[in-house]
């Protein structure tokens, strides 16, 4: 299946060949990072002796509209800690793991605290994709903003699954807080803007919503994904939303786990051939604690023949 990027680098379009080469047989393990420490990451080591194929970054603290002014102790603090994550991005690629990028865009216009959620913004995703309004230049400011930051990667040559405008099922982010159309209209300015007019050919397009409603299209959708956050200590293949994914559109494309709380059966998944492509664990105390999976689910998951972590994966 060939990547929705025409212009695709070597790199890019080769990690889209293995994700599809793999599906049913193989599942790439992956954890969200938000910190600089990544101490996410220490504790699958120290748990595991493992490390997984693929990191998760956390860019909030790019976001270029933060209003420091009128943000609370914890909107500060984790802004702070997400400071300098595309340095670690950088070097985990460098050490020839998976890197995909989550964007919790504090409003491009006014808001206050943490401006991604709707509830501290009246930003309007709506007038955002309407030609010569306020809302459109700055939608464009910081989506240009962004492009700048992604370029290194891009001149170097490492593939980003890029998922933008992630849970924009939901009304809780102020991309999603508007009629499902718009949601479309974001998502394809966004595409025609990255791979048209500043080349970022390094990126695979990871459409992240479980309802057709919200899809923007097979022309600009590689691989589609869901976030999933069961009950603790459930752990299972997830057939259901699996087979509920796959309805949003009858091309036939990779699937992914975007973010999950508690682990999935990675057994299942296998044994079941299912093509969930790859899971990614969310942060803190969906990885540091056992309150959602234990650490010997952990080390099960890692142990797995069928589960890919950062020594069984191919360079790209």
């Amino acid at each position: 299946m060939d990547a929705v990027n025409k212009n695709i680098q070597y790199s890019a379009a080769r990690l889209l060949e293995y994700i599809n080469e793999n599906r049913g047989k193989k599942i790439i393990l992956g954890q969200h990072t938000q910190t600089m420490q990544q101490e996410e990451l220490r504790c699958i080591h120290d748990v595991t002796g493992q490390l997984p194929a693929l990191c998760g970054f956390e860019l909030l603290a790019y976001s270029p509209n933060i209003r420091y002014d009128s943000s609370g102790e914890e909107c500060l603090e984790e802004v702070n800690a997400a400071a300098g994550t595309l340095q670690r991005a950088w070097e985990w690629a460098q050490r020839g793991g998976l890197v995909t990028m989550t964007w919790h865009w504090f409003s491009p216009l006014g808001g206050s605290d943490k401006s991604f959620f709707s509830r501290n913004t009246d930003f309007s995703a709506e007038r955002a994709t309407e030609d010569g309004t306020p809302e459109n230049a700055a939608f464009l400011s910081d989506m240009d903003y962004m492009a700048g930051l992604l370029r290194p990667f891009c001149d170097s040559n490492i593939p980003i699954l890029w998922r933008p405008f992630h849970e924009n099922e939901g009304g809780w982010f102020w991309w999603g807080n508007c009629d499902k159309s718009i949601v479309q209209k974001l998502y394809r300015i966004m595409f025609e803007r990255y791979t048209q007019h500043f080349h970022l050919d390094n990126l695979l397009w990871v459409f992240n919503s479980p309802k057709k409603e919200c899809y923007p299209g097979d022309d600009v959708v590689d691989i589609l994904s869901r976030d999933l956050y069961p009950e603790a200590h459930m752990h299972t293949s997830h057939e259901k939303e699996l087979s509920e994914l796959k309805q949003v559109t009858a091309a036939d494309k990779p699937c992914a786990l975007a973010e999950i709380g508690t682990i999935p059966d990675v057994y299942a998944v296998t044994e079941q051939r299912l093509d969930w492509s790859w899971f990614m664990t969310w942060s803190k105390r969906y990885c540091l604690s056992e309150e959602f999976t234990s650490f010997e689910e952990l080390k099960r998951a890692y142990s797995c023949e069928n589960a890919v972590t950062l020594d069984r994966l191919p360079k790209f």
